[in-house]
């Protein structure tokens, strides 16, 4: 398996390729190095706004044209943002490359953001809004991030709020673009079908200094607090309580994110997993249960979540309490042994898709994370041990928690829950 190829050209604009000889078709994907966590409080919401309006026309293709573009040749096009980056990306046929680069590299070079295009895509995102609000199992992970995160900007959910984005000025949101869409701050990956001097080459022809030199990506610090001990409810007449229990996490760097990930697998990754075995399968409390951990460059966050009966909260609650302080102590060579496998099994079979392997890379080079190969991280996998898995559960696991509850409860009803923290 070859290793990914990195290109930093004089612009600035990072280029990365991961070849796949086996296949016919290619990812592209256009990295910006700007996602939620560097918004202002009158920009909330302004990286996932742009990340609509890129779409709506440039001053050589109007939305349908751009629409189109991929259509006709069979290609797949969509975009996301997260709380660091934003990625908009392409899959097409080798030879078509060419066409879907010309198409992104328009987007992010000349968007016209028109304030009617502001106005008409504000609705959808108000809609989007409204989805994540009518979703409880979405929301009480928003919640968590919140309460553990306090008040940095990543704790904030990236899609922004009902009242950020009615009142977002379209100069604003304008202005947010202009100043993080350079190329020191893009990152350009492709995998599948790819040669790497060429895909150097459409991007300097195509992006070059994207007409905007000279700028800095943004400047970044972590949280100066977490949270400990707090609670959020939030009341919402649903059938099921969704509750989750969160820390503090690790960073992207952190020597101990391998021997997380394995933790995370044997905790709640799967039906193997405690979690599932105990509240599931054993006492039969809930139907989805699992646990998580999301890092960024900076900080991160673990949680453990579970659907239950309001009626069962009570007991859930006490028996995920129950399994998160024992897994600091009994965790077993059988358990690990599993979690290893599962862990790099799922690395591998990820891999043989082209838009798994982009997105692999291009977060890694926008993030700013070396580069780990898979070879390098199938055997840092490999050398977690159980001293390791227990080690890094006391340090997260041993710290205050904190707990988001959504259902139909009341917030004052916190004495009910209060004891989860304890």
């Amino acid at each position: 398996m070859q290793d990914p190829q990195i290109t930093v050209l004089p612009t600035g604009v990072r280029v990365v390729s991961d070849p796949m000889p086996a296949v016919r078709s290619v990812t592209l994907g256009m990295w910006i190095g700007v996602g939620s966590r560097d918004e202002s409080p009158e920009q909330f919401g302004a990286s996932h706004f742009l990340e609509h309006l890129l779409f709506k026309g440039t001053g050589r293709r109007s939305a349908r044209d751009i629409a189109e573009a991929l259509d006709a040749v069979g290609g797949e096009m969509n975009a996301f943002t997260s709380k660091e980056v934003t990625c908009f990306y392409a899959r097409v046929l080798d030879d078509d490359l060419p066409l879907a680069f010309d198409v992104l590299a328009d987007m992010l070079v000349d968007a016209r953001n028109t304030p009617e295009d502001v106005e008409a895509e504000r609705q959808v995102v108000l809609s989007e809004i409204d989805i994540h609000l009518d979703t409880p199992d979405d929301l009480v992970h928003s919640d968590l991030s919140e309460i553990v995160l306090g008040d940095h900007p990543l704790a904030l959910e990236t899609l922004g709020s009902v009242e950020s984005i009615t009142g977002l000025h379209r100069d604003t949101i304008h202005d947010h673009y202009l100043h993080h869409y350079r190329p020191e701050n893009l990152t350009v990956a492709a995998a599948g079908a790819v040669d790497h001097d060429s895909l150097v080459k459409l991007t300097s022809e195509l992006l070059g200094d994207l007409g905007r030199p000279g700028g800095t990506p943004p400047v970044r610090t972590g949280p100066s607090r977490y949270g400990a001990r707090e609670l959020r409810i939030r009341h919402r007449p649903t059938e099921q309580a969704h509750v989750v229990l969160g820390y503090p996490g690790l960073d992207q760097l952190d020597d101990d994110r391998w021997a997380l990930r394995v933790l995370n697998v044997a905790l709640g990754g799967g039906m193997s997993s405690r979690l599932f075995q105990e509240l599931r399968e054993t006492r039969g409390l809930c139907y989805s249960t699992y646990s998580y951990s999301s890092s960024y460059r900076d900080a991160g966050l673990v949680g453990a979540y579970v659907g239950t009966a309001p009626g069962k909260v009570d007991e859930t609650l006490q028996v995920l309490r129950a399994e998160l302080d024992r897994v600091r102590l009994d965790v077993d060579a059988d358990e690990v042994a599993r979690a290893r496998g599962a862990l790099a099994g799922g690395t591998v079979l990820g891999l043989e898709d082209t838009g798994s392997r982009m997105s692999r890379i291009g977060k890694q080079v926008a993030t700013g994370v070396p580069i780990v190969t898979v070879d390098e991280a199938l055997a840092r996998i490999d050398a977690v041990t159980v001293e390791d898995v227990r080690r890094v559960a006391d340090r997260l696991l041993g710290q205050p928690a904190d707990l988001a509850v959504v259902g139909p409860f009341g917030e004052d009803e916190t004495d009910r829950f209060a004891p989860a923290l304890d």
